[in-house]
């Protein structure tokens, strides 16, 4: 599919109020009161806990009554009296877009059900801001769904599980809640679809498997998926299937076809296309974004299956080595979390971005091996990461992004790098405890006889 060549500025916030009607100043008094009814009513709080967490529950400043931020007659200021719902938004890259919402002066509803994968203490995180208005529930019960998107026009869906090895274990709850889950709220969202705007989804990288990769004899290829046979012997390079030579990693573009190698990749390729298909059936506005590998504060550093710079930081926290499988040579994609809130939030107003998959990345590599070591030198930390020559069932070799999509749909080009955001990662750890749970899961996953 063509694109146009020239690339859109991302849309600030000063841009999206602009465009919210003319009227601002009934808005404003309108706002007014509402700040009012917050300040009067938003210190209330239900039990932070995990009983809580099984029923819904809500959590912060409440929204007038009517609905969360519910509609008034005037049309032309509609869209500022309008609520946006947040699934999955306590959680890492859910409450660094909740915080960019509120800076827009947006109204945000969260949907979460405080996982204790994530929330090991089962209460609302600290940092979600009180005038956020949470409710604690799962995204399958479609009750708490069908409560969560009154007065709301706008809907990014974060929430599920994640995690490849950990999908690889618990099969059932993977599917049951990232497939499940986002059926209940596409099947709530198309019941009041005249009332929905548009839909965004966080897809992943892990929907492509194998990343794309080039054969300096027959071109673009994709390589099937390194049996184990190949990985017993450690021959870690995917091979060209046409002649065998080993192939070179290339940018990823949206235009790869899908072959996810895990449960979690699985997953998320059913979630992105329900969304897409669905949307483009009932002509509900909906945008698929493929996070690469984000990283950044607020990770969740208990969850010893996902996010490769919170495992290995959480590893140096314990004063262990961080593990790295195969030789380290992997080459990876790493976008810091304020780059992907910035791009989620881009995906929600840009025009042409409506029925699109768009990576979500820098577009520059690092191979784990120096991700490893650069995240021990941003901890201060005098430990060589541990290679074991070992592989685990459903990782690839190599994925980086092409950001051209990206750029000429939402306007977005990342702006951090590794060498400020490690940095920053490095000092919100040092102030954190967690029990590090590597050596668990490792210890399961070989049980299983996925790590060979």
């Amino acid at each position: 599919m063509a694109y146009a060549a020239r690339a859109r500025r991302s849309p600030s916030c000063r841009d999206r109020a602009r465009r919210r009607g003319r009227d601002r100043r009934g808005a404003r008094l309108q706002q007014g009161r509402d700040r009012a009814h917050l300040a009067v009513h938003g210190a209330a709080r239900v039990p932070r806990s995990r009983d809580a967490a099984r029923a819904t529950a809500t959590v912060g400043g409440a929204w007038p009554a009517g609905g969360a931020g519910a509609r008034r007659r005037d049309p032309a200021r509609d869209r500022l009296v309008s609520g946006v719902l947040v699934t999955g938004g306590a959680g890492f890259i859910g409450s660094h877009l909740v915080d960019a919402l509120l800076a827009c002066g947006e109204r945000v509803r969260v949907l979460d059900n405080l996982d204790p994968l994530a929330h090991p203490s089962g209460e609302a995180p600290a940092h979600l801001p009180a005038e956020v208005e949470l409710l604690v529930s799962d995204l399958r019960d479609r009750e708490a769904v069908d409560r969560a998107l009154e007065g709301v026009d706008r809907v990014f869906h974060l929430g599920g599980v994640v995690g490849n090895g950990e999908s690889m274990v618990n099969v059932r709850r993977a599917v049951d809640a990232n497939c499940g889950g986002t059926a209940t709220l596409l099947e709530a969202l198309l019941a009041r679809r005249d009332r929905i705007r548009r839909l965004v989804v966080a897809s992943s990288m892990v929907v492509y498997g194998e990343g794309a990769y080039e054969c300096s004899e027959h071109g673009v290829v994709a390589p099937p998926v390194r049996s184990l046979e190949q990985l017993r012997r450690r021959d870690w390079e995917p091979r060209c299937p046409r002649c065998g030579r080993t192939l070179v990693p290339a940018p990823t573009s949206e235009e790869r076809p899908l072959h996810p190698t895990s449960v979690y990749g699985i997953t998320k390729r059913d979630q992105e296309e329900l969304t897409l298909v669905l949307g483009a059936a009932y002509g509900l506005e909906a945008v698929a974004l493929r996070y690469l590998n984000v990283y950044g504060p607020r990770q969740a550093l208990a969850n010893p299956y996902t996010g490769v710079a919170a495992i290995f930081a959480a590893r140096l926290l314990a004063g262990r080595r961080p593990r790295v499988f195969e030789d380290g040579a992997q080459i990876r994609d790493l976008v810091h979390v304020s780059d992907v809130a910035r791009a989620t939030l881009a995906a929600m107003e840009a025009p042409e971005a409506a029925g699109h998959a768009i990576n979500v990345a820098t577009g520059r590599q690092v191979t784990i091996l120096a991700l490893a070591r650069d995240v021990a030198t941003a901890l201060g930390a005098e430990l060589e990461p541990d290679v074991t020559g070992e592989f685990r069932a459903g990782d690839i070799r190599h994925c980086f992004a092409d950001t051209t999509r990206a750029r000429e749909l939402l306007g977005f080009e990342a702006s951090r790098t590794l060498a400020d955001g490690l940095p920053e990662l490095a000092a919100w750890v040092a102030h954190q405890t967690v029990e590090e749970r590597g050596d668990e899961a490792v210890s399961d996953l070989r049980a299983r006889g996925l790590i060979g």
